[in-house]
């Protein structure tokens, strides 16, 4: 990752922390997906205009590149017990290592020790293979049949902890272009297009490219150092081939705008961009964590949900717009009445 500015060393998880009532934190989507509002900001004008998201096109030109992640959420939430204790423990599955090992996290993690087995249903045990921070385990799973097929059966959808409501519909926390199951979470700037704005924004000229990258525990972790610094962002899968890399180097090429939709493409796009904003085929991991003072080498503007005080995510966006901007921008939604976080309303930084 290209150096952040030297000031940044001084900036503290609480200078990223804004004040949310409850009741703003976004239960259930909005229905039809394109009727969230929308705030966005002009960085050129300095100025915050109040619009909803079928308004995206007003916005966007002949020639923008619209860059979405593809990724799909798998029903990544399961509850078993460990073998001998009738307590039950809520496993949630974040990254696949190889054909029978993931990375995952639980709760309650203490029960899982070392070498315990987990007990499913009667296809489906895991043993803990490997303890990490913050309830994270690697478990190695043993089944009889097909592994996507169990899952489908006894995994839940894995909601954010601050909704509450039960999703009637399970497709709602999917974008309509989700195509590559891996995911723990939504990349949920994309949860507020519709198929018909996606073709309204094609018929105007507006592009899209495709990348992917599963959303894993970089996500789920919260800031707990008091230097942003000292935060170690886990590793989350990424791919972007050799047709959507040549989209995204000849828009910029051609001077057009690259507008990222998620900070999950934002992080796929920083990871494999030069200094040039050019970027080239290629899959892996990355842990790359961009906070004010990151020189951005690609994206050009974004499309986004509100996040979470003190996360990742806002330091992100901090780092795109400025972090007294931010804060000012989420005050002011805040004072708007916007709905907050997974199902909430979007903003366009542009």
């Amino acid at each position: 990752m290209q150096e952040n500015d030297k000031n940044a060393i001084t900036l503290t998880t609480h200078d990223f922390y804004y004040d949310l009532p409850e009741e703003l934190i976004a239960q259930t989507p909005i229905d039809p997906r394109d009727h969230s509002r929308l705030l966005v900001y002009d960085r050129a004008t300095d100025t915050v205009q109040h619009k909803h998201f079928y308004d995206l096109p007003s916005f966007l030109k002949k020639g923008d590149l619209l860059v979405v992640n593809n990724t799909r959420v798998i029903p990544a939430r399961i509850f078993g017990h460990i073998e001998n204790h009738e307590s039950v423990l809520e496993v949630l599955l974040l990254k696949r290592k190889d054909y029978t090992h993931w990375e995952t996290i639980m709760k309650p993690a203490r029960k899982a020790r070392l070498g315990s087995v987990i007990h499913f249903c009667d296809e489906l045990s895991a043993v803990v293979t490997e303890i990490g921070d913050y309830g994270a385990r690697t478990i190695e799973f043993k089944f009889d049949g097909v592994f996507e097929d169990i899952l489908d059966r006894v995994g839940n959808m894995p909601l954010p902890p601050y909704i509450k409501e039960k999703l009637a519909d399970k497709e709602r926390y999917q974008t309509v272009y989700s195509k590559i199951e891996g995911s723990a979470a939504a990349p949920t700037a994309g949860l507020h297009f519709t198929p018909e704005l996606i073709q309204k924004l094609k018929d105007m000229g507006v592009e899209f490219a495709t990348v992917l990258l599963h959303i894993g525990l970089g996500t789920f972790r919260p800031v707990k150092e008091e230097n942003i610094l000292d935060h170690e962002m886990h590793t989350e899968y990424y791919e972007i081939d050799e047709e959507n890399a040549e989209k995204i180097n000849k828009a910029t090429r051609e001077g057009r705008r690259v507008i990222c939709v998620g900070t999950t493409s934002v992080r796929t796009l920083e990871t494999v961009a030069d200094e040039n904003g050019y970027v080239r085929a290629q899959k892996g991991d990355t842990s790359i964590f961009i906070y004010p003072g990151y020189k951005f080498k690609c994206v050009k503007a974004l499309i986004t949900n509100f996040h979470l005080p003190e996360s990742t995510l806002i330091m992100l966006v901090s780092a795109l717009v400025g972090r007294e901007k931010t804060l000012e921008i989420y005050n002011e939604a805040v004072k708007e009445r916007y709905r907050f976080f997974s199902f909430g309303d979007a903003c366009f930084f542009e």
